[in-house]
């Protein structure tokens, strides 16, 4: 057995070893590496994991610490081998915690009784299982739902609401905070903050949830607020504003503490209709921008987010909805500014029959064609991990054979910073078993498996990728010529170092 170890140029350097160690003054210039737009080297492709009544984890509240991490293990494991590579999990379902806080009170959602301690910290292990995977972490915050009841008194000692019932207001039979309060987006803004402080998360998460959902018959009274904030503003006007108020300092906050993680929103799939606005989208649904006062359309512009993700929870060919449509006009909001792209599928629509479209077993493979189908939309996130783990229809198999068949890195963002680090060194093979010295900076590693024809060009996109590993060791599957580059944790990625395996 041998194994050499030779340093290659990076993705898109456009020469091959050969060339760059052979340069005359009459050499031609290489042509430049064409990626395959079927293999996207960089996509996101993540998993929503709701915690909010047990929806996805824990499946009930109440179980043993070790049947928990064994719940979760099993998401993470059906994402991985589909070639997922992000997990979006709710932390903070209704002003409490499913993790230890100091600010809020532990979720029910862990033991059955808000406020009681579960024995154990579940955040580190969540974040950790991930990043094992090669996976990013995104901590998802509900920021103005204050409980799922409408009494302050049958909250747990502690809870703001409780201490602060002068934040709250009673609507539909649930609490809220008022969103024109300063003290809320002071207290929403804290505890994103401590969150990212405390722990390694990789992004921050908001869902669609900001002024509540219409209910028939019900007012959201924050008259008060109005008259003491509203300054003469139109009330749709000052409600919008609150919000984007918040976005904007949650923005702020979030990457003064830590410089490199992502602030993002999941907003509701219209901003508007053009038959509220001409340059709305060409649906007939409910306008975020009107009924919710969540204007993404201000958070791009702005630059008060780093990605958006809005749910596109209708078919292709909705009468009042259509995915490609709306797919379209979010791709035209997004581009010529930093702020990346993702859509939000309706996996848990799938097999319903309130639209024979969802019976079709390939749709959401579909709509992820329809994404690869422009150069806007960096990736997609489905809802949510208990139809990742029953499958219905077979649909996320027919997705991941169809799109996912390799691994990709994390889409590039620029304004978050960081940088290429170290390339691997002392790689080596040893029987199947490839390994390196780890990388100052490396978060992760990039493998790639060289075809036996071909020179050059292998890095350039996921045609050769075989694995985004955590650790600086991979078992290969066949004898042959290897790749190894080191990943930082945005995945800007070194110069590769090429290991030869003669047999396996």
């Amino acid at each position: 057995m041998t194994t050499t170890a030779a340093y290659y140029f990076g993705p898109g350097a456009g020469a091959s070893p050969a060339a760059s160690e052979k340069k005359t003054a009459t050499a031609a210039p290489a042509a430049a590496c064409t990626a395959d737009a079927d293999h996207p080297k960089r996509e996101l492709r993540g998993v929503w994991i709701a915690t909010t009544q047990n929806i996805d984890w824990p499946s009930k509240a109440g179980l043993s610490a070790d049947r928990q991490k064994a719940e979760y293990v099993k998401i993470l494991d059906s994402a991985a081998r589909r070639n997922l590579n992000a997990v979006f999990v709710q932390v903070r379902p209704a002003s409490d915690a499913l993790y230890k806080s100091s600010l809020e009170p532990w979720s029910q959602y862990l033991t059955g009784t808000a406020g009681k301690d579960p024995g154990w910290d579940p955040l580190p292990f969540l974040i950790d299982e991930a990043h094992k995977r090669g996976m990013e972490f995104h901590a998802w915050f509900n920021p103005y739902r204050a409980s799922y009841g409408a009494s302050t008194a049958e909250l747990p000692a502690g809870h703001p609401a409780r201490e602060h019932p002068d934040w709250t207001i009673k609507y539909g039979g649930r609490l809220y905070y008022n969103p024109g309060l300063p003290a809320v987006r002071d207290h929403v803004t804290k505890v994103i903050t401590d969150v990212v402080d405390r722990y390694d998360v990789d992004g921050v998460h908001f869902d669609d949830y900001f002024y509540p959902y219409p209910v028939a018959g019900a007012k959201f009274d924050d008259s008060a607020a109005f008259r003491k904030y509203g300054k003469g503003a139109k009330l749709a006007e000052w409600r919008r504003g609150n919000v984007n108020t918040l976005v904007a300092e949650v923005d702020k906050a979030v990457h003064r503490a830590k410089g490199h993680v992502k602030f993002g929103i999941s907003p509701f799939g219209i901003w508007r209709n053009k038959s509220n606005d001409p340059t709305g989208s060409s649906t007939s649904g409910m306008s975020a921008y009107d009924s919710i006062y969540a204007d993404a359309r201000e958070w791009i512009k702005s630059g008060t987010v780093d990605y958006v993700l809005p749910q596109l929870y209708w078919p292709r060919g909705h009468k009042l909805a259509d995915y490609t449509t709306l797919a379209r006009w979010w791709s035209g909001e997004v581009k010529g500014t930093d702020v990346q792209l993702y859509i939000g599928h309706g996996l848990y629509r799938v097999g319903s029959t309130d639209d024979k479209t969802w019976t079709k077993p390939g749709e959401l493979s579909g709509q992820v064609g329809v994404n690869r189908s422009g150069k806007q939309i960096d990736g997609s996130v489905y809802f949510s991990a208990k139809q990742l783990l029953t499958n219905p229809l077979k649909a996320m198999d027919r997705v991941a054979k169809a799109h996912y068949s390799r691994p990709a890195l994390q889409p590039l963002n620029k304004s978050l910073g960081g940088q290429a680090p170290p390339a691997p060194a002392g790689a080596k093979a040893s029987g199947a078993r490839l390994s390196w010295t780890p990388s100052a900076g490396a978060r992760a590693y990039a493998v790639y498996q060289v075809p036996k024809s071909g020179k050059d060009c292998h890095t350039t996109d996921a045609r050769n990728l075989v694995a985004v590993v955590s650790d600086p060791l991979y078992a290969v599957r066949s004898a042959g010529t290897y790749l190894v580059t080191s990943l930082d944790r945005l995945h800007h990625e070194s110069k590769a170092v090429k290991v030869k395996v003669d047999a396996v």
